[in-house]
């Protein structure tokens, strides 16, 4: 039986967990090392890639990064979250302000450091990057359009440091990418989608709030048609292995996606719509498995 101390100990533990979205990072974690695995040093013996401290250095700065981020952003978010999920946000303030932002200063301050190691280049792009996502937090968030493409850039943009560090310029890591964010731009605007209310509160001049809910789902219908061009590419123009699968599951789960968009009233509408694309991103990180079935067997030596 824990006591007392132990338990409000541990109550801050997961605080600080549902602030950073340890579960995000752990995704992103995999998907950097599946990525550099299977498709940006797909030549490499796998034993090489796994145990490439330089690798292991700009993924665990990616990770402290993006913790941070999480941070300010939630700093920066908290009384519209107190609106958009009252819930969470009860959790989160079991942590105080100040040591919110004391984790912060020290998660970049070590992204900096491990950046260090690999390459000035790196420590410049880390830089950057952590001042990126603070610029967003603090004020493109809430403008129109440059809020949204802003969050879908600086989603991907821990997998170009690893893109950086391979030199690795095919076309279909490219097109690759182009699906990637396309799907993180429908995430974000349907989460604006999710959110209004709070936005509307707080003076964030988000897509929906400027141009309504209609106007969005249009743009939402647009950007679904458009992943079609990427998931054409991949299946008949790129050999993908196995992973033809997921493309063909993407595309019927993006239409359930858009038959529930157009009949969504409410939040949990949104909410449930935000969930499905979600989980088409996740599932496409383990998906990269299926490019080669036998790539692990055959590249440990």
């Amino acid at each position: 039986m824990l006591n007392r101390k132990q338990k409000h100990i541990l109550l801050k533990f997961f605080s600080m967990f549902s602030v950073i979205r340890g579960y995000n990072i752990l995704v992103i974690i995999i998907a950097q090392y599946l990525a550099s695995i299977y498709i940006l040093a797909h030549d490499k013996p796998l034993r090489q890639v796994v145990l490439d401290v330089n690798l292991f250095l700009l993924v665990l700065a990616s990770a402290t990064t993006i913790a941070g981020g999480y941070i300010i952003n939630n700093f920066y978010d908290s009384e519209k979250d107190l609106i958009n999920r009252p819930i969470k946000s009860k959790l989160d303030k079991l942590v105080s302000q100040n040591t919110k932002l004391s984790f912060y200063f020290v998660l970049n301050f070590l992204a900096v450091i491990m950046a260090s190691y690999v390459s000035f280049r790196a420590v410049v792009f880390f830089s950057i990057y952590i001042f990126a996502i603070w610029f967003y937090s603090h004020k493109l968030k809430k403008l129109p359009f440059i809020g949204n493409l802003t969050s879908a850039i600086l989603t991907i943009m821990p997998f170009f440091a690893i893109f950086m560090y391979y030199k690795n310029f095919e076309t279909v890591i490219f097109v690759h990418a182009i699906f990637l964010f396309l799907l993180i731009s429908m995430r974000e605007l349907t989460k604006d989608l999710e959110n209004i209310t709070g936005d509307l509160t707080q003076n964030y001049h988000t897509i929906p709030v400027v141009y309504g809910e209609v106007v969005s789902k249009r743009m939402l219908t647009v950007l679904a048609i458009l992943t079609l061009i990427p998931t054409y590419l991949l299946l008949f123009k790129f050999e993908i292995g196995y992973m033809y699968i997921y493309f063909y599951l993407s595309i019927v789960l993006l239409l359930v996606f858009l038959v529930l968009l157009w009949k969504s009233k409410t939040k949990l509408h949104y909410l449930l719509g935000h969930s499905i694309l979600k989980f088409i991103i996740v599932l496409g990180v383990f998906s990269i498995l299926l490019i080669d079935v036998n790539l692990l067997l055959n590249r440990i030596l």
